[in-house]
């Protein structure tokens, strides 16, 4: 029974961004907010690892997501954010870590994870379980990452 709980609590302690999807308005964008350290952390890396670095964090989410959404009874309950934190991640592997690219990876994060556009808001309504609540925020995080792109060639930045 202990294993099962502290698993329980690890998974919380994860999929609430630990803590941050408590926030009692937008948790989602103070999910956000805690990508933006392990942005920074992990800037050094090469892309390859930090990708690497991104997909054990996926996958961490997937297990953790899936746990924690079976205790609720709830499919991608507001308060899980850390489907936030690895799309941010996404969001980011593209651009060097400075501060104008941090703030604009989180506007255009934000935006196409409010937004959903194909097939983002099909996976969100019909994909389930971690993979589900995760692979939305990916995406987003991908369209976020192209338009960052789009932006650094166009302007040459």
């Amino acid at each position: 029974m202990k294993n099962s709980s502290s698993s329980l609590f690890f998974a919380k302690w994860i999929s609430l961004g630990f803590g941050s999807g408590l926030a009692p308005k937008a948790p989602g964008t103070f999910g956000t907010l805690v990508g933006i350290p392990f942005v920074l952390i992990f800037a050094e890396l090469s892309i390859s690892w930090y990708l690497l670095v991104t997909l054990l964090f996926f996958i961490l989410g997937v297990w953790a997501c899936q746990h924690y959404s079976e205790h609720l009874g709830v499919h991608d309950h507001g308060s899980i954010v850390w489907d936030e934190v690895v799309g941010y991640m996404i969001t980011l592997a593209v651009v060097p870590p400075l501060w104008y690219w941090i703030v604009l990876g989180f506007i255009f994060f934000r935006l196409f994870d409010i937004w959903k556009p194909w097939p983002i808001q099909l996976l969100d309504k019909h994909v389930h379980g971690g993979f589900g609540i995760m692979i939305d925020d990916v995406l987003a995080g991908v369209y976020a990452a192209l338009v960052l792109l789009v932006i650094q060639i166009a302007f040459q930045i």
